[in-house]
């Protein structure tokens, strides 16, 4: 077997969404204390699982 020498469009934007995701996520805990609010921050951190997912489907469509 050998390694594929290009990288999936699909596990890219799994990636790019999971670090989106994770970012609002760490921002959320950040700006809390500092006792600020970013109410679009919440639905920010729907691309993590959003992200989860589509790595997931990566991974099932290949095998």
């Amino acid at each position: 077997m050998t390694a594929q020498t290009h990288g999936s469009r699909t596990m890219f934007v799994a990636f790019l969404l999971f670090a989106l995701g994770l970012l609002a996520v760490v921002a959320i805990f950040v700006l809390s204390a500092f006792h600020r609010h970013a109410p679009w921050l919440w639905a920010a951190t729907m691309a993590l699982p959003l992200g989860l997912v589509v790595g997931i489907f990566h991974v099932v469509r290949r095998r």
